[in-house]
């Protein structure tokens, strides 16, 4: 009788003591959901804040991430080096020609004809005139020509030129100066943005001020123009 007692006594001691592991277990358990929770909460409002900042940033510099296909490098007789990043992922007909052109040696020579202060610098025509180009012409990669491209024509994007036929872009290209995507986003094949040497079209289109075709002899000659695929 003692003895059964005993061990009815040690199973209600071990059971207590189950409940009571059990119990911690689950407190445990409590305490790491909370600090989890207390970790995460604060986290997850960094990322946001951070994903505004970024969108802004994006927003007002005009360039959301693009991914770099080809890098160009173009020599300008007296005034330097102007480095781009390319977008084919974005304009991939456009990037093809140019870098089609390129590798011709097709700009090599030309120069820049069109060049407003506080706009843009305009070059890659045969005919030194505006009215010249390449052999062929290609589509258009804009919004109004049914080609979604979200490139914006901010300070250092690099874009087609063309005439009133959306699909007649053919060797013409322009760097823009300041932001100027009010006129000409939706409008105009934008490719990619200019990563070194800005100062270089700052000084190229300092104090020229009239929207006119440059004299032959006033117009900067393209020493080279080079595109490597990345």
């Amino acid at each position: 009788m003692a003895k059964s007692k005993r061990r009815n006594s040690n199973y209600q001691t071990e059971k207590r003591e189950a409940a009571r592991l059990e119990r911690e277990k689950a407190l445990a358990a409590e305490k790491r959901k909370r600090l989890a929770r207390s970790i995460a909460i604060p986290a997850i409002a960094v990322l946001l804040i951070a994903s505004v900042i970024l969108g802004v940033v994006g927003y007002t510099s005009g360039w959301f991430g693009f991914r770099a296909t080809h890098k160009a490098t173009i020599i300008i007789e007296d005034y330097g080096t102007v480095e781009l990043e390319l977008y084919g992922d974005e304009a991939p007909i456009t990037v093809a020609n140019f870098a089609k052109l390129a590798s011709e040696g097709f700009y090599d020579g030309l120069t820049f004809h069109r060049i407003v202060e506080g706009f843009m610098a305009q070059g890659g025509d045969p005919d030194g005139d505006g009215s010249g180009g390449s052999s062929e012409t290609i589509k258009g990669e804009f919004k109004s020509n049914g080609v979604w491209n979200d490139i914006k024509h901010v300070r250092g994007t690099i874009s087609m030129a063309r005439s009133k036929s959306y699909d007649s872009a053919s060797s013409q290209f322009f760097i823009v100066h300041q932001d100027s995507r009010e006129s000409l986003d939706g409008l105009y094949a934008a490719f990619g943005r200019v990563t070194s040497g800005i100062e270089v079209i700052d000084k190229l289109c300092e104090g020229r001020t009239k929207d006119v075709i440059l004299p032959e002899s006033d117009q900067p000659r393209i020493l080279s123009i080079k595109v490597e695929k990345l």
